[in-house]
């Protein structure tokens, strides 16, 4: 535009606005030359508050709008408002918005207003936008920055502030000028703590106004010796950025980018939670909570069906009858945020990040549970009923059969692995559960197997699936939470797990319809607090007899 009344920023890029969103760079790159009405306040209904055209023009830092006033009174008092200063800051109207996340990454600018900059103190966006997909949604953003007005109208090119001749120079240019500042605030530092030590007067200053105001003081800027030094040590060093280096920049961080996330979300560190979703997708369920087995023994030589001699009297057959019965308990975990610190967190959507969370750690401690109990000491309140949830390795001897991995004291961890390796595919014979079952394991134990070698120094298992192959079971899951874990026995013997052979289909989870995971969210006044609890009300057990092998390393002498 050859003529125009006034410029300025219609939207800038990697603006974070107040509703946490960012106007991502060429997000409006195809408005660029397009002219739009200039109106006042995104006014729409009365053609008097059309004021005038805007001209956009997309460049690195976002938009930019060169606007030209209409002749109608509405544009010449709007004219005058902005020559006085009254009037001072532009927003856009925007429609066929598209987000990737938090990212603004395309929309039509179809307007730019004048707007009061003092009733938008900070960036933000007024419209509620859809997230991923383009819609028909609109937005007003405002961007906060002061516009300019035409030098053809009211200043000349000696009335050019330092900050319009910096911005002409070129990055690279403007580092050398961040150097060069740099040397002198170093120097003139040095220079007042001579004098102070000396004992002369005036103490030591620091600047007290932005280097690009009108004013500044000639005192400050790097004299002509200063220059000529740096310029003779150029050649001296091959190159200016080696010589103003060289003369020392304090602070130089500062002209260092700002840290960035190099992820959405902070990282949680956690055990490996690979084994959890496998144990929670393999158990069997049901829509009950209450869980009764009945089994029939009849594996007594009473049981057995019997020849029968002629003129005798034919015998009934004897069994017993067994019933367990399982009942239901809850699992929670709870959490809490200051409302302050949820509406603070503009990055990413804290709550939905704190309820993954939650979900991950009460399906962990599940599958512990199912697996090898809590853990906790049976006076905690905390700990989770070993007779609602009955853990496979401490079940009783007619769902899980122990089969002791008996090594000496002294011996080795290869001979330890050969040992546990004969003692589960000897024990595999008793194995009474459906179909083909998978060993929990420890890291440990799985890597004392697959290091074994033969008498000529050869691994005998080069992998994990030719050792499952071995031991009969169809996968092999390390368990985390498995490592270290012991027992005493009757006799006081300390048994230490070094896995469970099980095929999860047998072991049973109830839940009532009341019992599903549910997340509570509540609102407490009195504190500002944002309290989420995730629950559950469910039973656990064996269902079938001889459905699981306990491995356990027991030392002797």
């Amino acid at each position: 535009m050859k003529t125009y009344d006034f410029s300025g920023w219609a939207t800038r890029n990697n603006l974070r606005c107040s509703d946490g969103r960012t106007i991502m760079k060429d997000a409006f790159k195809h408005n660029d030359g397009q002219t739009v009405p200039l109106v006042w306040n995104h006014q729409h209904n009365d053609p008097l508050n059309v004021l005038g055209h805007a001209l956009l023009e997309n460049r690195d830092e976002g938009v930019y709008a060169y606007c030209k006033f209409n002749e109608t009174e509405s544009g010449k008092n709007a004219k005058l408002l902005v020559e006085h200063g009254d009037v001072s800051a532009l927003s856009i109207y925007a429609n066929r918005l598209k987000q990737q996340g938090s990212n603004v990454i395309h929309g039509d600018i179809r307007e730019v207003s004048l707007v009061l900059a003092g009733a938008n103190p900070g960036a933000f966006i007024d419209s509620v936008m859809s997230h991923g997909e383009e819609s028909d949604d609109e937005a007003i953003i405002y961007t906060g920055e002061d516009i300019s007005l035409s030098h053809a109208d009211k200043k000349s090119e000696d009335e050019e502030t330092i900050a319009d001749v910096f911005n002409t120079l070129t990055e690279k240019q403007k580092t050398v000028v961040y150097a060069l500042i740099g040397q002198a605030l170093e120097e003139k530092e040095e220079s007042e703590d001579n004098n102070d030590n000396d004992g002369s007067k005036g103490g030591n200053k620091t600047m007290k106004h932005n280097v690009f105001d009108n004013e500044y003081d000639k005192n400050d800027i790097l004299s002509h010796s200063d220059m000529e030094a740096i310029f003779a040590d150029a050649k001296r060093y091959g190159s200016l950025k080696d010589s103003v280096l060289a003369h020392g920049i304090t602070q130089i961080d500062y002209l260092f980018p700002d840290a960035k996330n190099v992820t959405d979300t902070p990282h949680f560190i956690q055990r490996d939670m690979g084994w959890v979703q496998k144990v929670m997708n393999s158990v069997h369920r049901t829509p009950f909570s209450r869980i009764k087995s009945v089994l029939a023994d009849i594996t007594e030589d009473d049981a057995r069906a019997k020849g029968y001699i002629k003129g005798k009297q034919k015998k009934d057959e004897v069994f017993t009858l067994l019933k367990r019965t399982t009942t239901p308990t809850t699992i929670y975990k709870k959490q809490k945020l200051d409302r302050d610190d949820v509406v603070d967190i503009t990055d990413f959507d804290v709550v939905a990040w704190l309820k993954s969370e939650m979900r991950m750690m009460l399906d962990e401690e599940i599958a512990r549970a199912i697996l090898v109990g809590d853990g906790r000491l049976s006076s905690s309140d905390d700990k989770i009923n070993e007779q609602n949830i009955r853990p496979i390795w401490k079940d009783d001897d007619l769902y899980t059969i122990k089969a002791p991995v008996e090594v000496a004291s002294n011996a080795t961890s290869d001979q330890k692995a050969k040992e546990f390796i004969r003692t589960v595919i000897k024990a595999r014979k008793n194995y009474k559960g459906s179909g083909e079952p998978t060993l929990y394991t420890t890291e440990d134990v799985l890597t004392d197997c697959l290091l074994m070698e033969d008498a000529t120094g050869r691994v005998i298992y080069d992998s994990v699936d030719k050792l499952a192959t071995a031991l009969r079971v169809k996968e092999i899951v390390t368990v985390p939470v498995m490592e270290g874990l012991s027992r005493t026995d009757s006799e006081g013997n300390t048994l230490n797990l070094m896995g469970l052979i099980v095929n999860l289909a047998d072991y049973n989870v109830g839940a009532d319809k009341g019992g599903a995971v549910n997340m509570f969210d509540d609102f407490d006044i009195d504190y500002n607090a944002q309290k989420y609890l995730i629950e559950t009300r469910c039973s656990g057990a064996l269902i079938k007899p001889y459905s699981a092998i306990a491995l356990e390393m027991k030392t002797t002498a």
